[in-house]
């Protein structure tokens, strides 16, 4: 059996933020929608409060005359937020949540279409049973992947595909394929875990059963935890705690009732020593692929952008009884645009041209168990 797992930064659709060249550029805007959704959420606007919306709708570049932006639409459904006036003077003039009905809503763009291509060839050339993906943006869009690229791309195209909304409004969610031998056999979302905060997973910590061919069953825990991408560092490293304390937690107890076979995939956003990831990897029994002496290493420990050690961020994390059944593994690089050159190691020469033509910023991840 081979088991994969891919961040493909979306298939078709992206919020147009998150498409700019450089995370730098994108960051700001999307701090400016975290903080305006925090803000109207108010049951009263004080004037700070107010002085703030103004602040964030500007920077999300809805400051001008009406309520559509290069970055945003600000939905005013019943009552209102904002009066503009003449000069571009703005006024909150509700007076808190009560008052009006609506929500910011980030704009989308399509992704370029030979990086949707280079996403195919990446899953084509892996070939796994079982993929994990990471960013995936609604199940419909993964049916329409696999049926009008992958399919197209290969024979080999997935009979099985589950998707379950996150907490993301993005649209960023993770997801499962599995080819026909491989039925999914139970689901459990774990979107509304919290611990008298607030949510735990930025997205979710979807558990999958699987049905394997030759009988038995494979439990996979597809994740995604809070990004250092925006946001302040101490609050993101103690959200990724969190998240990472909490999937140990659900591990633990299944590995109590006695499940042997358990693989936890994702993009975990923070490296394999770090203390936000310590309850997960240092407090479980659980083994990181690339640590097996079965994998196959390419020079590079990462798994992000230029593949350094700091960079190693995407995981197949496996149990003990799993991890012994390790035959190969290794991360796949061909669909990254490595350096600003792109010859940092061997790409698709003859589709990615160019930066945005990169199936994704990530490896994808896979190992063959004997199952």
């Amino acid at each position: 059996m081979k088991i994969a797992s891919f961040n493909v930064e979306n298939l078709f659709s992206r919020v147009r933020a998150m498409n700019l060249d450089t995370w730098s550029e994108g960051k700001p805007i999307l701090e400016a929608y975290a903080k305006l959704n925090t803000l109207i959420q108010q049951p009263v606007y004080s004037p700070e409060d107010k002085q703030a919306i103004i602040a964030a709708l500007k920077k999300l570049g809805l400051g001008g005359k009406d309520d559509g932006g290069p970055w945003a639409i600000l939905r005013q459904n019943r009552g209102q937020l904002v009066k503009r006036a003449t000069g571009g003077v703005m006024e909150i003039v509700a007076t808190g949540r009560g008052d009006w009905i609506g929500w910011v809503e980030l704009k989308r763009e399509a992704i370029n279409e030979a990086a949707t291509r280079n996403v195919a060839r990446v899953i084509s050339d892996i070939d796994a049973d079982i993929v994990a993906l990471i960013e995936a943006e609604d199940r419909v869009a993964l049916q329409r992947f696999n049926h009008d690229v992958l399919a197209t791309t290969t024979p080999a195209s997935y009979d099985h595909i589950m998707l379950i909304d996150g907490n993301d409004e993005r649209g960023i969610d993770v997801a499962i394929m599995t080819k026909a031998a491989y039925l999914i056999d139970g689901i459990r979302s774990h979107v509304d875990d919290g611990d008298g905060t607030s949510r735990i997973f930025s997205r979710d910590c979807a558990e999958y059963t699987i049905m394997l061919p030759g009988g038995g069953t494979l439990l996979l825990m597809v994740n995604h935890l809070k990004s250092k991408g925006y946001g302040g560092t101490i609050a993101s490293n103690k959200r990724r705690k969190r998240q990472a304390a909490r999937i140990a937690e659900i591990y633990n107890q299944r590995r109590a009732a006695g499940i042997e076979h358990i693989a936890i995939a994702g993009d975990l956003n923070d490296t394999p020593e770090s203390d936000p990831l310590s309850p997960l990897i240092q407090g479980t029994d659980l083994k990181d692929i690339s640590d097996s002496p079965a994998f196959q290493s390419d020079g590079h420990p990462g798994t992000y952008a230029n593949g350094t050690k700091s960079q190693h961020i995407d995981y197949i994390l496996l149990s003990p009884m799993l991890f012994a059944k390790v035959q190969s593994a290794g991360f796949f690089r061909k669909g990254v645009w490595g350096n600003k050159d792109g010859k940092r190691w061997p790409k698709y020469e003859d589709t990615m041209t160019r930066p945005l033509h990169a199936a994704s910023d990530h490896a994808a991840i896979w190992a063959v168990l004997d199952l």
